[in-house]
């Protein structure tokens, strides 16, 4: 099986054990599920399905940001704690899931649950001298890392300008270095914080990610994935201060989702430009859903458009009708080999059909039970 490593820059042969370790970056629960989330998940899920039709074991762990400051935003202006937000959101969140028959993750931790581990992971980089105190909070040094950029491969002048855009704050006159970013910060009046031999605070958002993967992977997983605007800086700051204190590769393999748009941009919760799971589910059959979704090659922005709704719902009934069957299922395995190539394992289903082959068995493999 192939996929597009993203450190690599190219496609490469999965080299797994008996039990693959996977990690994807989970949401911040301030607001409903959208076709964006559903795209990265279902991309988790179809590769879960292909690595255990191959007789794999999968363990897939995909966390909550359960303390940030979107979240903590959010909760400001609702009136409500953060933690009841996010168990509020958590809960619509796995209903549009379990409406999709996403595989459910091995665990799903929160990182409040991790201030310990995190705690200790800044105390190690502080003692290697990878990180430093400033104005009250603690940085990552990047100077200190071994191939800063490795995975993203971006330019300086790209790195800058994308922290500016996704919170890193290069401007931040604490920092020795604009990339620098922060491991253990301040709490500002009113937000949670915890003790630390720093003072009390809160983690940093890549930190939390670090911590959570190493308790409940180990120091070095399989596959880690999420969106592809979480390359820089996320993924890359992960990455960084993970290996700064193992000095073993944080992640044998890297895979991300392209981003879908909306009438031409970007959709995200900051734009307000949503089209959330939840009510497309209750409109519409959720095998509908899934499949106007996974029609779309993963690894390439795609745009969202009502029609796909149309087009998915013929295959469905298609599908249903065609009955009982091992039509297609090795044509659908071939192309899942191949960096998940969905949309053509999905041609080989309307052949097969078209051929009066039933076809349940490689719908199935998809995740489209009949």
């Amino acid at each position: 099986m192939q996929i597009y490593d993203t450190a690599a820059q190219r496609k490469v042969e999965l080299d797994l054990g008996p039990v693959v370790r996977m990690y994807t970056c989970g949401i911040t629960p301030y607001d409903a599920a959208h076709i964006g989330h559903a795209s990265v998940y279902l991309t988790f899920d179809l590769l879960q399905r292909r690595l255990r039709d191959l007789g794999h074991q999968t363990l897939c762990v995909r966390n909550v940001t359960d303390v940030d400051d979107d979240i903590l935003r959010k909760s400001r202006e609702l009136g409500v704690f953060y933690l009841d937000l996010a168990a509020s959101e958590m809960a619509k969140f796995d209903k549009s899931m379990n409406a999709l028959e996403v595989v459910a993750p091995h665990s799903e931790p929160r990182a409040t649950s991790a201030i310990s581990e995190i705690l200790t992971l800044v105390d190690q980089l502080m003692s290697r001298g990878h990180a430093y105190r400033s104005g009250g909070s603690v940085y990552y040094d990047v100077t200190t890392a071994k191939d800063f950029g490795k995975i993203s491969h971006y330019s300086l002048e790209t790195m800058l300008e994308l922290a500016a855009e996704r919170g890193g704050k290069p401007e931040d006159s604490n920092k020795r270095n604009p990339l620098d970013f922060i491991l253990w910060q301040e709490s500002a009046p009113g937000e949670p914080s915890w003790d630390s031999r720093w003072g009390s605070g809160r983690p940093g958002w890549h930190i939390e990610c670090s911590a959570l993967a190493m308790r409940d992977l180990g120091e070095t997983i399989d596959i880690h994935g999420g969106g592809s605007d979480l390359i820089f800086p996320h993924h890359e700051c992960e990455a960084a201060q993970a290996e700064s204190v193992t000095e073993k590769t944080f992640s044998r393999y890297w895979m991300h989702v392209g981003m879908v748009n909306l009438d031409g941009v970007k959709m995200s919760k900051s734009l307000g430009n949503l089209v959330f799971v939840g009510d497309l589910a209750e409109m519409h059959d959720p095998r509908v859903v899934r499949l106007a979704i996974i029609s779309n090659h993963y690894r390439h922005p795609w745009e969202w458009r009502d029609e796909l709704i149309s087009v998915a719902e013929r295959r469905l009934s298609a599908i249903i009708a065609a009955g009982v069957g091992d039509g297609a299922l090795d044509e659908v395995r071939r192309a899942m080999d191949d960096d998940l190539d969905i949309p053509t394992a999905l041609q080989a289903i309307d052949i097969a059909i078209e051929r009066g082959e039933g076809v349940s068995r490689a719908a199935e493999l998809l995740g489209v039970r009949i």
